[in-house]
């Protein structure tokens, strides 16, 4: 079968080393006649900056899935999970010194800078009953609800766009990206993916970051699969 869209990931699949975006990876999807929708662990606004800058529509998932958004300039859809992750702060910062990132920005999730015992709050939250998870996507440190990833935002863009889930090929590197993958129709990981990633992508690149990326898009048109 053909693919129909792709869904990517930011962060550690479409930049360099160094965070900053890779013209090669970005000279791919432009190339492409479909639609891409960007996906993210970040705000909304980031998400929206970047597919400006690389020239890509305005759909995109930001905040793991908590936020999705139809376009530039349309209300998006946002979920109510944030309640669940302040209290789950408020119990971890009785134990912790926490720093949040972007706190005014984050509207379903709260982010901290990677400094405490990441393995002693899970086991905090878990002996709580929260419904919320811990993950460490090499960048930051995420408190977010368990139904919420960018796998169920991937199912409600699908659903905007007119089309299946399945109908997407997603392209990650991280925990954050797991759900994605397993939601879309093929998945493509990064060389620099966590290994977990690797063993569930249909197609894992010999290239890293955002030369990954685009070597991912080659394989999937020199296959006929987009």
């Amino acid at each position: 079968m053909k693919f129909k869209a792709i869904a990517v990931d930011i962060d550690g699949t479409i930049t360099s080393r160094d965070r900053s975006l890779d013209l090669v990876a970005i000279e791919s999807l432009r190339s492409l006649d479909m639609p891409v929708v960007l996906s993210t662990g970040n705000i909304l606004c980031y998400a929206h900056a970047a597919a400006k800058l690389i020239g890509v529509g305005g759909i995109v998932i930001a905040e793991n899935g908590g936020i999705v958004s139809p376009g530039f300039d349309t209300v998006p859809i946002v979920s109510e999970s944030i309640k669940d992750c302040e209290k789950a702060f408020d119990l971890l910062s009785g134990k912790f010194e926490l720093t949040k990132l972007d706190p005014e920005h984050r509207k379903t999730e709260i982010v901290l800078r990677k400094n405490f015992d990441l393995e002693l709050a899970r086991e905090m939250l878990y002996d709580h009953g929260f419904n919320v998870e811990i993950i460490d996507t090499h960048f930051a440190i995420h408190i977010k609800s368990r139904n919420v990833n960018k796998g169920t935002g991937l199912v409600k863009v699908a659903e905007l766009m007119g089309i299946k889930p399945k109908d997407f090929v997603a392209i990650g590197d991280s925990v954050n990206d797991v759900e994605m993958l397993e939601v879309a129709g093929f998945g493509v990981a990064v060389g620099n993916a966590d290994s977990f990633l690797k063993d569930i992508a249909d197609f894992t690149a010999t290239s890293s970051y955002g030369t990954g990326a685009a070597e991912g898009v080659t394989y999937l048109l020199e296959h006929d699969l987009i």
